[in-house]
């Protein structure tokens, strides 16, 4: 199969352009196309076996639910059963944007999209030429990240290619992606607010307008009710190890653990903060990744991907990330930075 990739502007997007992506989707065809957190693999959530399709091209195990994206109320009408008061006032505060509810779906999301589930993760996304796309299909579109499984989450239209050309038929190539990592997911069936997975929405934010938000603790035998919850994601083909701690602390460690791997003859990357890259120049490696500054963790989560990917392109064996505070997004870059090092992890 040959992948077509189509450029379009990301804030005025040519409908001629989108209405090819949107007549392979109602097809049952698969197209993956840009939000502002990842590149998305859509897919017409209401078609069993398109959805199926996005299981087999990415090896994406059978267990692990898809997001719906929706360009407005109408096409949410479509997949939930039931809206709650904590639901109304996220869609009010953070739609379109990078969260995820999870609600009871309607019996004509086919199981294949939930899992099993009685629940459906849907989200709104803050980006004009998936918006504009989901709008021209007039379908809720199901779409993980647009890459195989446990790699790094695609930034641009380029990091799709590399993994799916001539898996799927179109990628819509609208530039980078500017959040960077995937949406919070967010467990609306109870009681209490409970975050099933960090992303761009923060706890603090929810907070605000929410009053209490749990953050839930899965265990490894429980079926995952949102993506990114139970498997090892995000993962390069390199060695990772996470060093967090002190900044002194940090520095002195990744300083001996990129010695002990060159005198193992093994290259070395290191993805570090602005603040600490100084540092690292004379050590030599082979890769010095600078994420942003550890003031600005919106930099640091929109290069986060980007780096890990490089890493696998410049043939990486070992990669030292040095870890960011766990407060506001932070939680969410050092989620990330976590299932990527398969929790091989120096708390120091």
């Amino acid at each position: 199969m040959e992948t077509k990739i189509l450029r379009v502007d990301r804030t005025n997007p040519d409908l001629t352009v989108l209405a090819e992506a949107a007549e392979l989707l109602k097809s049952g065809e698969l197209v993956a196309f840009p939000t502002e957190t990842v590149y998305g693999l859509g897919a017409n959530a209401l078609d069993a076996e398109a959805c199926s399709k996005i299981f087999q091209v990415k090896g994406r195990p059978q267990d692990n639910p898809l997001i719906v994206h929706v360009a407005n109320r109408a096409i949410a009408d479509t997949v939930i059963k039931s809206w709650n008061v904590f639901a109304e006032i996220c869609m009010h505060f953070f739609w379109p944007g990078p969260l995820t509810l999870v609600l009871p779906k309607k019996t004509q999301v086919p199981a294949t999209v939930t899992c099993g589930l009685e629940t459906v993760a849907i989200r709104m996304p803050k980006h004009r030429v998936a918006l504009a796309l989901i709008e021209l299909t007039g379908l809720p579109l199901a779409a993980p990240s647009a890459n195989l499984s446990g790699k790094p989450s695609p930034t641009s239209a380029d990091h799709v290619r590399q993994d799916l050309h001539g898996r799927i038929k179109l990628i819509i190539d609208a530039g980078n992606c500017q959040v960077g990592l995937e949406s919070t997911v967010l467990d609306l069936t109870g009681k209490i607010p409970t975050i099933l997975r960090p992303g761009g929405i923060t706890r603090e934010d929810l907070e605000k307008v929410l009053g209490e938000v749990r953050v839930d603790r899965p265990t490894e035998n429980q079926a995952p009710k949102a993506p990114g919850m139970k498997y090892r994601h995000y993962a390069p083909n390199g060695e990772m190890l996470l060093v967090s701690g002190s900044k002194e602390e940090v520095v002195s460690r990744i300083l001996k653990e990129t010695q002990k791997a060159h005198g193992n003859l093994k290259k070395v990357g290191i993805l570090c903060t602005s603040e600490s890259a100084a540092w690292f120049h004379d050590l030599h490696p082979e890769l010095l990744f600078v994420l942003g500054s550890e003031n600005l963790p919106e930099e640091v989560a929109a290069n986060l991907f980007r780096g890990l990917r490089l890493c696998d392109e410049q043939g990486i064996e070992v990669i030292l990330a040095e870890g960011v505070e766990e407060s506001g997004l932070g939680s969410a870059i050092m989620n990330r930075l976590q299932k990527a090092a398969g929790q091989k992890i120096i708390r120091l």
